[in-house]
């Protein structure tokens, strides 16, 4: 019997960007049986654009109420999809096969989660094009627990802007960590591999999405997902935290030098210094959180 596919998009402000994502999830060769809308009260036409669709159900609640972990958990138990997959409102499928080559690796019955891939848009500074590039490499991987002393923290690797989930994986491990500002993708992606499942990033499955934050957006971010790390490290089970960092740095300097691209490596550093200084300080808040 056809599994069924949910499809779970949370809102705030999404005007056309919504009526574009609803659009493409509607020519996908393999169409979602369900699709899901949370907004939290938007004050422009959102809500307007998606009442415009019959098939798709609205679910709003309070822009207070809102939280990245326990706003997905409610959507994804309000829904009756075999696999629930998760779209932010600003990342759009690249071709029409993006759920078909999403679920692909689900044949394999240990995989409870898969991550697509992200591809900057046109629009992206060249900096942002070249993070994206390396964040999210061109070849596909299947990582379990027997993976974790190699690649440490980088072995959660998963991104609900653009995943799956195998529905009775997810509540067989509780569901996302709540409440929480960010990250709950890898801390359920931790929570798999430690139970003995696999997580997959399916490079193939494209969306478009990227940002063009400026220097205290990147500083922001970057604080709230290293306080979140730090609160919740116990989750990764004694996983080296230490990232990619300087792996990545190489690589955006060193294309931005081989093409002269004198202004943008400016500016890629001061994004750099604006990541660090965010993330320590986001550490530091978590250390008297604890004390």
């Amino acid at each position: 019997m056809d599994r069924k596919i949910s499809v779970i998009i949370p809102t705030l402000n999404a005007g056309a960007q919504i009526t574009e994502l609803l659009a493409s999830l509607q020519n996908q060769t393999r169409r979602p049986d369900e699709i899901i809308v949370v907004d939290s009260q938007s004050d422009d036409d959102t809500v307007q654009r998606v009442h415009r669709y019959e098939h798709v159900r609205l679910i709003e609640i309070q822009r207070k109420n809102f939280d990245h972990g326990a706003t997905r958990d409610m959507a994804l138990r309000e829904s009756n999809g075999d696999y629930v997959l998760f779209l932010t409102q600003d990342a759009l499928p690249k071709d029409s096969r993006y759920i078909e080559k999403l679920l692909k690796p689900f044949a394999d019955e240990k995989v409870a989660l898969v991550s697509g891939r992200q591809i900057a848009r046109q629009s992206a500074r060249l900096s942002e094009k070249l993070v994206r590039e390396f964040n999210y490499p061109a070849k596909s991987h299947v990582r379990n627990a027997n993976d974790i002393p190699q690649y440490g923290i980088k072995a959660f690797f998963a991104t609900d802007v653009c995943s799956a989930y195998r529905r009775d994986a997810y509540l067989a491990v509780g569901g996302f960590e709540h409440p929480i500002t960010t990250n709950e993708d890898m801390f359920i992606a931790a929570a798999f591999l430690h139970a003995g499942y696999s997580v997959a990033y399916a490079a193939d499955a494209q969306v478009w999405h990227s940002h063009n934050f400026t220097l205290r957006q990147q500083y922001r971010r970057n604080y709230i997902m290293g306080r979140e790390i730090e609160l919740r490290k116990d989750k990764l089970g004694g996983a080296k935290v230490a990232g990619e960092g300087a792996s990545l740095v190489r690589h955006v300097m060193g294309n931005l030098a081989r093409t002269g691209q004198i202004g943008e490596m400016c500016w890629f550093c001061l994004d750099c210094a604006a990541r660090l200084l965010g993330n320590r300080a986001g550490v530091r808040a978590a250390h008297k959180e604890r004390s």
